[in-house]
């Protein structure tokens, strides 16, 4: 199923990732996952904070990400300026939009913490389709990040 609700594979990557506390495991099972269960997702990935104000690339799947993205870039700069989630509906109309991927039309990008509250991580999701993202997307993406990362 290549379109499954969110009622599938919540409990799927709830299983697969159970009772596991590394940061790395957890985002590489998660973009994957999230990849290979929904077609209208052209790209899923983290971008792990490695220094005050500077992410790089984590585990993802699709093409390739930017290597590095500082906070006051782009779209996944915002979500870790603001430490909330962030849709775009059109990413031509976002200023300071990075184009790591021409294909990218829409995406949603998710701040991810740690048990402590901390910023360690945005999942960054992509679609090559204008408008892909929506309310339940991030509500249920939240939800399932605040759980997993809760124990690391």
């Amino acid at each position: 199923m290549k379109n499954p609700g969110y009622a599938d594979v919540i409990p799927a990557i709830r299983a697969l990732t159970e009772g596991e506390t590394d940061e790395v495991a957890l985002e590489a099972t998660i973009a994957c996952e999230l990849y290979h269960r929904f077609e209208r997702f052209d790209w899923v990935g983290f971008y792990r904070v490695v220094s005050p104000g500077l992410m790089k690339i984590g585990p993802y799947q699709g093409g390739h990400g930017c290597l590095v993205i500082p906070f006051e870039r782009g779209v996944c700069g915002a979500c870790a300026t603001k430490r909330e989630t962030v849709i775009v509906p059109d990413v031509d109309a976002f200023p300071g939009h990075i184009a790591c991927a021409s294909s990218t039309r829409s995406e949603i990008v998710l701040p991810v913490f740690d048990g402590a509250g901390e910023l360690i991580a945005v999942l960054d999701i992509d679609s090559d389709t204008p408008d892909n993202f929506d309310e339940t997307d991030k509500a249920e993406l939240e939800a399932m990040l605040a759980e997993v990362f809760r124990r690391v």
